[in-house]
């Protein structure tokens, strides 16, 4: 069952490294985009084909910006603070269960 339990361990690794990596990526994106920025920048680029596909459902969702403020990065970190909370920490318990 140290299989199972090392697979199950890992899987949670690597899944808060990804929430963290994106939770960056949101910040970092809404910080620049209080300036204008270049859209030609790679930078930038990078930034919006990573974000928006997770944005875009949420603004969406949301109908639009609510006083003009764009709110959808505030959800999405919330949304990854709570998996982070909940599905990764389940994940570590369910492998120290498994053992």
């Amino acid at each position: 069952m140290f299989l199972a339990a090392n697979f199950v361990e890992a899987l949670a690794v690597v899944l808060g490294y990804i929430l963290v990596f994106y939770k960056w990526a949101f910040i970092i994106s809404a910080v620049i985009s209080w300036v204008s920025p270049d859209p030609f920048n790679p930078i930038v680029q990078f930034l919006e084909r990573v974000t928006d596909p997770i944005l875009d459902p949420i603004r969406r969702m949301m109908g639009g910006y609510f006083t003009g403020i764009d709110l959808s990065p505030m959800i999405a970190l919330v949304l990854i603070l709570f998996m982070d909370t909940f599905l990764v920490q389940s994940l570590f318990e369910l492998a120290a269960q498994i053992r």
